[in-house]
Formats: C-alpha cells, sequence, structure tokens
C-alpha cells in the first residue's frame, strides 16, 4: 500500500499462480485417492459378472441342485434358505433394536444406558463363528437338530448392534422442540414417541436396517453351526435349511468345475439381491 493506494504489483501473480496449482495438485490428489479407494470394488464386481453370468438362467435358479457328476441344476433351495433366514433376523432383531435405541436416544446418562452401550458395542464387534458356536450350544445341542430358525436368531444377534446404534444415532437428529412441542399440547410420550419422532427418522432407520442385513446376508460361519445346509426345498423354519453363503463356501472349494461356476453364479445372485434391497428402501426413504 503506497499513499493509502492498493497495489497489485507483479509480486503477486506468483503467488496467484502458486495456489492455483496447489489448489489443481490437491484435486488432483482427492481424485486419485478416491479411485483407488474404489478401484477394488470395480475389480470384484468385475470378476464376480464376467464368471457369474455364464451360470446364470432360468433353471439354475428355479431347480434345486443335481447329485456329484451330474450336469445342471440350480439354486433355488439356497434362495428360498436366504430369504427365510434373513426374514426371521428381521422380525426378532428389528423390534427390539429399534426400541432400544429409543431407550438410549432417550437416556444419553445413567448406569443401564451406559452399561448397554458397553454391551452392544462388544456384540457388535464379536467374531460371527463365536455366535455360531454360542447358538450351536444353546439350540442346536438341546433340540438335536439343526434349523433355520437356530439360524435365524445367530443372525439376528449380529443385527441388533447395528440397528440400536443407528437408530440411536437417527434419533438424535431430531429437533428437540419437535417432541417438546407435542409434550407441550398434551400429547402422551409414547404417541409423541412413536407417532412423531420415530416416523420422522423412518427413512434413516431403515437405511440401519438394511446396513444390518447387508451385514449378515453373506455371513457363512454362524450358518455352518445352525442352518447346516439342506440339498432340497425346505420352509420349515425348525428343520435345516439351506443359504447362498453355505452353496457358494461347498461349492466353491470343490474340485467339480460345474460346482466352481455354480458358485460364481450364486455369488452374482447374493450381490443383486443385496443390490436389490438397497434400491428398494432408498426408493421407500424418498417417498417418507
Amino acid at each position: 500500500m503506497i499513499d493509502g493506494t492498493i497495489t497489485t504489483g507483479a509480486g503477486f501473480r506468483p503467488r496467484i499462480r502458486g495456489r492455483k496449482a496447489g489448489n489443481a495438485l490437491f484435486r488432483g490428489a482427492v481424485l486419485t485417492l478416491g479411485f483407488l479407494a474404489i478401484a477394488p470394488f470395480f475389480i470384484v464386481m468385475y470378476h464376480v459378472v464376467v464368471n457369474g453370468a455364464a451360470a446364470i438362467n432360468w433353471d439354475f435358479l428355479s431347480q434345486l441342485p443335481k447329485p456329484v457328476g451330474e450336469s445342471g441344476g440350480g439354486m433355488i433351495n439356497s434362495i428360498v434358505g436366504t430369504l427365510l433366514i434373513i426374514a426371521l433376523s428381521i422380525i426378532l432383531s428389528v423390534p427390539f433394536g429399534i426400541l432400544s435405541g429409543i431407550y438410549l436416544s432417550e437416556n444419553k446418562r445413567g448406569t443401564l444406558s451406559s452399561t448397554t452401550r458397553l454391551l452392544v458395542n462388544v456384540l457388535q464387534s464379536v467374531p460371527s463363528i463365536v455366535v455360531g458356536i454360542v447358538m450351536y450350544s444353546w439350540i442346536v445341542v438341546p433340540v438335536r437338530s439343526f434349523s433355520a430358525l437356530a439360524g435365524g436368531i445367530a443372525l439376528a444377534l449380529m443385527m441388533l448392534p447395528i440397528v440400536i446404534k443407528s437408530t440411536e444415532e437417527v434419533l438424535n437428529l431430531v429437533p428437540s422442540g419437535l417432541k417438546e412441542g407435542a409434550l407441550a399440547l398434551g400429547v402422551p410420550y409414547h404417541i409423541t414417541m412413536l407417532r412423531m419422532i420415530v416416523p420422522s427418522s423412518l427413512g434413516g432407520i431403515l437405511s440401519g436396517v438394511m446396513l444390518a442385513v447387508a451385514r449378515i446376508a453373506g455371513e457363512t460361519a454362524p450358518l455352518l453351526f445352525t442352518a447346516f445346509g439342506n440339498p432340497y426345498l425346505n420352509v420349515n423354519i425348525l428343520k435345516p435349511v439351506d443359504a447362498i453363503p453355505l452353496m457358494i463356501y461347498n461349492y466353491a472349494k470343490s474340485p467339480y468345475e460345474s460346482w466352481l461356476k455354480m458358485a460364481w453364479g450364486a455369488s452374482l445372485v447374493l450381490i443383486v439381491i443385496i443390490f436389490l434391497l438397497n434400491i428398494a428402501v432408498r426408493s421407500r426413504r424418498e417417498r417418507i
């Protein structure tokens, strides 16, 4: 500044060029690192689609598996078993998980709430194979039978922490004035929570449920100890059932080329099921 006037001499131009160069360099680094972060996803998807698409046809999706040595066969028993186990897991975990999330969001302090949060974190970190062994000891051994119900309970335990934490976090984002206004108008507390607070967060709660479903859909270890597998079509929750992860596990380790091909096809079907479930939830969120 000279005599109260601002001068923009040539000395400022190198600084501007340097800032532009730094900005371009930083943007390029972010784009490169972002691409490297998602590249494994596309690599995995490419291999699954290329190897699995050849096995996908109507017979593969509608027929039962054939005995060893016979060509053809399908995975309808695995698809039905997977949907049955996931449905049981949702029924067993979602209501209790949402109610627990409501309690934790309303009671941020206290011995019981702190202990509950600790136990939820511990349960979320328990390895899936440990959950399977525990359910095997608690359910399969006393009943003396593998079953879809045992598999559903095992996966429900794995879903529960995700549902609880996602529900609590979503409800914490709801403006406190919404609840206070309803209570000030004389609306009972339970109606305020179930008719106003929870519906206003339903999209986020559904996203948490879908995250939990995606978490358990590919689990194999708990089902090895509970559902066990079944080459026949079964919808009885008290009997063993097959599941897509079990089929992938059993077929992928086999020495038969046809079974390896079916394992790739089953992998693609599992990914498509999870993808469709996510699309359904997103479309539901847009309507809320």
